[in-house]
């Protein structure tokens, strides 16, 4: 089983470059099938689920081409099935986004209920309000979610809830569907715009993405594009975090500084220094950090994703600091981990109270899940001694190539299969 091997202790110093957004880069896919010509997708990240949402489209029928490691063109006017019960994907959160597109184009859609990460429920009844306020019937069986029209008719839609993945999902049934659609209380998310240029780009008609209105006017036909996704707002956020916790400085490149300022305004309140240029942001800790209270928000406030590498920062500032999580329930499963390494958390219902402490040191860990995965890698890094991070598979879901780019960075990390490989490392690290 792949694990890392780390021994912390060393400053993470020098220049990380961003790949695109995961977040933006799932749906963008879903959405490539609603035309028949060729689609292709540039700054693509080479990373887990990525991957098996291509291999889901392929089986059904959709032409892959990977042009290199982060281009892949795309052709759907060849699927051969609606019906998309791919296992594989039951283990990735963003099967759900084939619902919205194939709905779309075909008026019918059936696709294997999510997962991904335990962190709480993302229950997906703001999805089906959104697909039957546009004229569909909407119903789950055996595991699988069934979405079927004579023809969808655009439809004024508030959602209860900002939700992410439902402003996504009806954005793309809404885009073909006739007449004017309306979604109130829309997601501002990055990837939420991300996903209307590109489907703008195919010739839809959306307004008002990255505002709490979409206005979307159906129309009948997309076509093919050429579309490079954004860079990935949450592996920015985690190097900055990086910098901050291991006392370094690095400079995080290939990125947009607005989608980072929630991040950077916490990083200056800790006691970061943080200077921003057109694409780059760099990030020195060259003092104490001191504690602070965050919660997370839609954006544009703190990104839940970003909440567990705050928190490893936050354990090691100066005095209490209160993380509070009001997106998803169950987010705090890294806490027990943390505390093996010497955190001092008290976990009360959805809010961290940390007490700072001088030093972490290494133990062996597992990742609980993508993010939290990452955040523990961090504090290892930060750690005395050595650390061993079980459960990779979680990370490699979102971060492409992570252990390459923090060793890079000279960090003493080494992605390992055996127990002679880890005493290999300690041999060679000293």
């Amino acid at each position: 089983m792949e694990q890392y091997v780390i021994k912390g202790g060393n400053p993470l110093v020098g220049d990380v470059e961003i790949g695109g957004a995961k977040n933006a880069a799932l749906p963008i896919l879903a959405a490539s099938i609603m035309t028949n010509e060729s689609v292709y997708i540039d700054n693509l990240p080479d990373v887990r689920d990525i991957n098996v949402l291509l291999t889901a489209m392929s089986n059904i029928g959709v032409t892959v081409k990977r042009e290199d490691r982060h281009k892949v063109m795309l052709n759907a006017g060849g699927i051969n099935s609606l019906i998309v019960e791919e296992e594989t994907l039951k283990k990735i959160r963003a099967s759900y986004y084939l619902v919205g597109a194939l709905l779309g184009k075909y008026k019918y859609a059936e696709v294997v209920l999510p997962g991904g990460c335990d962190i709480g429920s993302r229950a997906i009844d703001q999805h089906i309000k959104g697909f039957r306020s546009l004229g569909a019937t909407v119903t789950i069986e055996h595991g699988m979610i069934k979405a079927s029209a004579e023809h969808l008719t655009g439809a004024h839609i508030y959602m209860d809830v900002v939700s992410v993945g439902a402003t996504i999902n009806v954005m793309m049934a809404a885009t073909m569907a006739e007449g004017v659609t309306i979604i109130e209380n829309s997601a501002k998310e990055p990837h939420v715009v991300d996903l209307a240029n590109f489907l703008n780009s195919m010739g839809a008609n959306i307004k008002g993405a990255g505002t709490d209105v979409i206005r979307i006017k159906g129309v009948s036909k997309l076509h093919g594009t050429n579309y490079t996704i954004i860079p990935d707002q949450i592996e920015a956020g985690t190097y900055m975090f990086a910098a901050a916790v291991t006392k370094g400085d690095i400079t995080v490149k290939n990125i947009i500084p607005k989608h980072l300022e929630s991040i950077t305004a916490k990083l200056l309140e800790i006691g970061c220094e943080v200077e921003e240029t057109d694409d780059c942001i760099r990030v020195v800790a060259s003092r104490q950090l001191q504690h602070t209270h965050v919660k997370t928000l839609p954006y544009p406030g703190f990104p839940t994703d970003m909440q567990p590498q705050i928190t490893v920062a936050l354990a090691l500032a100066k005095g209490t600091s209160i993380v509070t999580e009001s997106i998803f329930e169950n987010r705090f499963k890294y806490v027990d981990e943390l505390t093996r390494m010497g955190a001092n958390i008290k976990v009360e219902g959805n809010t961290a109270i940390i007490d700072g402490v001088g030093r972490y040191t290494g133990a062996s860990i597992s990742a609980p899940d993508l993010r939290a995965g990452a955040a523990l890698v961090i504090a290892a890094l930060a750690a005395d001694g050595f650390t061993t991070v079980d459960d990779i598979k979680y990370i490699e879901r979102g971060y492409e190539d992570f252990h390459v780019k923090l060793h890079n960075l000279g960090a003493q990390i080494e992605l390992v299969q055996t127990e002679k490989d880890i005493q290999k490392f300690k041999m060679k690290v000293g």
